[in-house]
């Protein structure tokens, strides 16, 4: 079955047009005018509208986004009273829960981000309450959760996390970092297969509806290589999927063979698999919201902190090394330039120790980089992975971060042009559930990095075109985890959106007006159910 895609604007690649397409078998087998000469089965009357490669969201995680949508959604909500109100209104409509896990909470709410398990008790005080910050490096609890935990004034702060406490050193109700919430959510009852599955599915279905065609998912623990293997047979997993597994220092010499395990389990799968696992997700710090960002100079609101790195640079360096020789490609989380450096300094060392080979390695979120280490990514062929819609001053930025850190370091955040001309590749990635998964929503952002309504750019030298964002979205994403996609070329796969009008031609400040008309995948019009 031979498909012709004419009559559109079809942007391949940066800077490159053509008038048609020609899709076999789910490839692009040719373009232009050997498209339009060689014979054909079907047309698709673009209708004068702009075709593009489908959106890739090179960093996010699907999986917590759908569990999160199976619990009381507070995203956006302005006020604690609100919050709880939500909370209490999702307890009431589901009175057999056991457990209420849910969130993101917009941690600016509050001055500090502390927020504390009495107001939470007043949606309930007898069912444990459980919501992630809009950061995901943080939670806040009910009294009931902190009991269950047995989280008290005599608990230590786990390597790596925090607990917020009050002057007499009882807990608030906040955890900072995951070997803290561990202490919480290690005692919640264990998600079934199904559940996991479901929340998949509608993961997918939320992407597809977006224009995104292949995805990742970046924080890949015990349980979720099982929950993706399953909706990926049974037909749940619906756009391809990169899983990156989470090396932590604890545990990843006991996990690799797991790894190794999955991967193979994984490649194994059908020709007609959507789902691939690469890579090895290491955390090297917190946030700059929580004051877990690990960063060169202390924080300006604790002189004592400079956050927290949560490797040993040594032992970082041993577990890249490890699994860079197994063939794992590696994707660093890494926000404060210590962090940052941490992550360079080992990702160097695995590339003087181990054999050369096109391992891609990637820092993702990159926010505070030192100038001393910009040309690095460069030099050393590291993917920076850039949240497109955070390159604005928004809340958090605002209120938690410009005062912890200053105005000077806080103003040398997304280095995007920067990056740009010392020859980095970049890659976008939502971060989804902690940012909307919507491509068009930030998509301009980094061309006007502006908050909305506002015509004040943040750091406007840092500005990069509508182009640049499009081949970071498209291209580069692909790229970044090793799939022939991302451009519309002979022999790569013909995932494609199509979109009511062309972004390149549109104000930046009215990207995200443009709506997605449909999606092909493989060349297939997807049918939203």
């Amino acid at each position: 079955m031979k498909t012709l895609f004419t009559n559109g604007e079809i942007w391949c690649t940066r800077g490159t047009y053509t008038d048609a397409v020609l899709v076999e078998s789910g490839k692009v087998i040719a373009i232009g005018h050997d498209a339009l000469q060689a014979s054909n089965d079907e047309v698709i009357d673009l209708g004068g509208k702009f075709l593009a490669p489908g959106f890739i969201d090179a960093h996010a995680h699907p999986l917590f986004a759908g569990r999160e949508s199976q619990g009381p959604n507070v995203n956006g909500l302005q006020s604690v009273s609100e919050i709880v109100a939500a909370v209490r209104a999702y307890i009431a409509n589901n009175p057999s829960a056991a457990w209420v896990i849910g969130g993101a909470y917009e941690a600016s709410v509050i001055a500090g981000g502390d927020f504390e398990a009495t107001s939470l008790d007043e949606a309930s005080r007898d069912i444990p309450i459980v919501l992630h910050a809009v950061d995901h490096h943080t939670v806040w609890l009910n009294s009931k959760a902190l009991e269950i935990a047995g989280i008290t004034k005599a608990t230590v702060d786990p390597d790596g996390g925090t607990i917020a406490r009050y002057s007499d050193g009882s807990p608030k109700g906040t955890l900072r970092e995951p070997s803290a919430i561990d202490l919480v959510l290690s005692a919640a009852p264990k998600r079934t297969l199904s559940d996991d599955v479901a929340a998949i599915a509608w993961a997918c279905q939320r992407y597809l509806e977006s224009g995104v065609t292949s995805a990742t998912d970046a924080w890949v623990e015990p349980g979720m290589p099982e929950a993706y293997i399953a909706a990926d047979k049974s037909g749940a997993l619906t756009i391809d999927t990169n899983l990156f597994f989470l090396a932590q220092p604890d545990t990843w010499r006991s996990y690799s063979k797991d790894f190794v395990s999955f991967r193979s389990e994984i490649e194994a799968l059908p020709s007609t698999s959507h789902l691939s696992a690469k890579t090895i997700k290491f955390i090297c710090d917190g946030a700059l919201s929580a004051g877990t960002a690990a960063l060169l100079e202390p924080y300006l609101d604790d002189p004592q902190s400079t956050g927290l790195l949560i490797w040993d640079e040594d032992e970082l360096i041993d577990a890249m090394v490890h699994f860079d020789a197994l063939g794992f490609q590696i994707h660093a989380h890494a926000i404060g330039d210590a962090a940052i450096r941490q992550a360079l300094n080992a990702i160097e060392a695995v590339t003087r120790v181990n054999p050369r080979w096109d391992r891609r390695p990637v820092i993702a979120h990159a926010q505070l980089i030192h100038p001393d280490d910009l040309p690095r990514f460069a030099t050393l062929s590291v993917i920076a992975n850039i949240q497109p819609l955070w390159t604005y001053l928004d809340p958090m930025n605002a209120q938690l971060i410009e005062p912890r850190i200053g105005t000077k370091r806080n103003n040398q955040q997304y280095q995007l042009a920067s990056l740009q001309r010392s020859g980095a590749r970049i890659g976008y990635g939502s971060d989804w559930p902690v940012t909307s998964h919507v491509p068009l929503d930030a998509l301009a952002v980094p061309t006007h990095r502006s908050a909305p309504g506002s015509t004040q750019a943040w750091s406007p030298q840092e500005s990069v075109t509508l182009e640049d964002s499009l081949v970071h979205y498209t291209q580069d994403a692909a790229f970044s985890n090793f799939w022939n996609k991302g451009v519309i070329a002979v022999g790569a796969d013909a995932d494609f959106v199509l979109l009511d009008q062309n972004p390149l031609k549109v104000a930046p400040e009215k990207v995200n007006k443009i709506k997605v008309l449909q999606v092909y995948l493989g060349g297939v019009p997807w049918v939203n159910s």
